[in-house]
């Protein structure tokens, strides 16, 4: 939707603070299962709706947010090539929040997406306090750091 006097801020990130949505309540509890780590999220989480072709993190930038994606696609770019597509469920960020590194990727929205958005600081007590997704944060690090070839 394009900006007009009716809707001013169409095409514009929505943030949505306090209680998380259902279908974001849904998709965390899918993703990471029932239990403290769902609620883990669900507490340090902001919800935001982006609309397509939305840059969410840029390669080589500082990073300070986790998002995990609860509807829509995004691609995922490296030296301006395709190397993934992320949908609902997917979660990135993680890398230069944990390493304290420059964004090693880009995130452009495909589609309408709706995002839950962790703050650095809320990550590492998502992290400390949850070691599910600890392990599962770990882990998705590991594999987008692990060498294509030895």
């Amino acid at each position: 939707m394009i900006p007009s006097p009716e809707h001013p801020h169409a095409g514009q990130p929505v943030l949505r603070r306090g209680p998380v949505g259902t279908n974001a309540g849904v998709a965390v509890i899918l993703i990471h299962g029932r239990g403290d780590s769902a609620a883990g999220i669900l507490g340090l989480a902001d919800e935001i709706d982006l609309p397509a072709d939305k840059t969410l993190i840029r390669e080589g930038d500082s990073g300070h947010e986790f998002f995990v994606l609860v509807e829509g696609t995004a691609d995922v770019e490296r030296s301006g090539k395709k190397i993934a597509k992320l949908g609902p469920g997917d979660f990135f960020g993680e890398i230069a929040l944990i390493a304290k590194t420059p964004r090693n990727a880009t995130i452009k929205t495909m589609s309408p997406v709706r995002a839950l958005v962790i703050t650095d600081r809320a990550f590492r007590q998502l992290l400390d306090h949850s070691p599910n997704i600890q392990v599962k944060v770990l882990t998705a690090l590991a594999e987008r750091l692990a060498p294509t070839s030895l």
